[in-house]
C-alpha cells in the first residue's frame, strides 16, 4: 500500500481507501432509498479487518449511511484499534421526527450530530468532519463553518472539510479558504473535476477525496446490459434499462486497460484516479474482504501512464454524471 498526505491536514493516509456507504445496509432518507442492498455485520466487520490488514487506514463514512450504522459498525470492529485508522464522517442529512428528509447544515444541528456520530463510532474524536453534499451554495454559511472550528477546538474534530454535491461547488470552496479538503465524485465516467478543481486543489494544497471511483460499481466490468438492481438498491431508481446499456457500452471500450496484464478492470480505474497528484484518495465502496482486497491492489506502486490516461479520455465519454439521468455528449 502507498501511502499519501491528505492536502494541508498532515495525515497520512492510504491511497485506497475504504468506502463505508455501502456496508450501512438498507435505508431511507424520507420516502427515497438510499442503500445498496442487504449486507451482513459480521462479513462487513471481517471486511473492515481485511482493509487495515491489506494497508488501508483511511475509512469514510456519514451519520446518514445506514441511519447511523455503517458508523456502528466501524465502531465495533476498530475497538481497541482506533490509533490504526483514521476515520472520516459526514453531516448534512437529517431525517425529521415526522420521516421527511431534510438538508440540514445548521450550526445547532451540525453540533448535535457530531456527539451523535462520536458515540455510534465509539470514539472521542473524527479525524475529519465533512459537510455532506448540500445541493445549495447558501448552505455553506459562514456561521457553519465557524461551528466546525468550534467543534475543532473543542477537540472532537481534527479537521474539516466538505463533500460537495455539485463538483463547481469545490471551486468555490477552495478559493473562499473554507475547509481542509474536497470530496467529490471523479472516475473516469464521470471526469468533471479535472476541468477546474483538481488543478485548482493542488495548487492551494486542498486535499481531495475521489468518492464513487468504480461508478457504482460499473468500472467492475462485472455488469452486462441485462443488469438489474433490487429494490433495496438506490441505483434501481437511479439507473434505468436504457441507461445501464449506455453505461456498459462506455465501459467496454476500457479493454485496452487490462489488456495482457493481471490488474482487473476496478484496479485500472482506481489507477487512472490515482494518476493525478491532486487525489490524495480514492474510496471504492466494498462488501466483502475478497473485494477489499481487490481494491487495496490498485496501489501497488505502478499508476497508468500518461499515455494510457490520455486514451482513456480520447475513448470514453467524459461526465457520465453517475447521478444523473443521461450521459452527456456536449464535451
Amino acid at each position: 500500500m502507498q501511502y499519501r498526505t491528505l492536502g494541508g491536514t498532515g495525515l497520512n493516509i492510504s491511497e485506497v481507501g475504504f468506502g463505508s456507504w455501502a456496508i450501512g445496509g438498507p435505508s431511507r432518507l424520507g420516502e427515497l432509498e438510499i442503500g445498496w442492498g442487504e449486507v451482513d455485520d459480521e462479513v462487513s466487520i471481517r471486511s473492515l479487518h481485511a482493509a487495515l490488514d491489506a494497508g488501508i487506514n483511511f475509512f469514510d463514512t456519514a451519520d446518514v449511511y445506514g441511519n447511523g450504522h455503517s458508523e456502528e459498525v466501524i465502531g465495533k470492529a476498530f475497538a481497541g484499534k482506533r490509533d490504526q485508522v483514521i476515520i472520516a464522517s459526514k453531516v448534512g442529512n437529517r431525517t425529521l421526527p415526522n420521516g421527511e428528509w431534510k438538508k440540514d447544515f445548521s450550526p445547532e444541528w451540525v453540533r448535535e450530530a457530531v456527539d451523535h456520530s462520536l458515540r455510534r463510532l465509539q470514539t472521542d474524536t473524527i479525524d475529519l468532519y465533512q459537510l455532506h453534499s448540500a445541493s445549495d451554495p447558501a448552505d455553506y454559511s459562514d456561521e457553519v463553518f465557524a461551528a466546525l472550528e468550534e467543534i475543532k477546538q473543542a477537540g472532537k474534530i481534527r479537521f474539516y472539510g466538505v463533500s460537495v454535491g455539485p463538483t463547481e461547488h469545490g471551486p468555490r470552496l477552495i478559493r473562499q479558504g473554507k475547509g481542509d479538503t474536497i470530496q467529490v465524485v471523479y472516475n473516469i465516467l464521470g471526469r468533471e473535476p479535472e476541468d477546474e478543481l483538481l488543478g485548482l486543489a493542488e495548487q492551494e494544497n486542498v486535499g481531495i477525496i475521489a468518492r464513487v471511483p468504480l461508478a457504482s460499481g460499473f468500472l467492475t466490468g462485472k455488469y452486462d446490459e441485462n443488469t438489474t438492481f433490487p429494490e433495496n438498491d438506490h441505483r434501481q431508481r437511479r439507473y434505468p434499462p436504457e441507461r445501464i446499456r449506455e453505461l456498459v457500452g462506455e465501459v467496454g471500450k476500457l479493454a485496452f486497460l487490462t489488456a495482457d496484464t493481471d490488474k482487473t478492470l476496478a484496479q485500472a480505474s482506481l489507477q487512472y484516479c490515482l494518476s493525478h497528484p491532486a487525489v490524495s484518495c480514492v474510496i471504492p465502496g466494498a462488501k466483502t474482504p475478497e473485494q477489499v482486497r481487490d481494491n487495496a491492489a490498485a496501489s501497488d506502486g505502478v499508476l497508468l501512464t500518461a499515455e494510457e490516461a490520455e486514451k482513456v479520455r480520447t475513448s470514453v465519454l467524459g461526465d457520465a454524471c453517475n447521478y444523473g439521468p443521461t450521459i452527456r455528449r456536449d464535451r
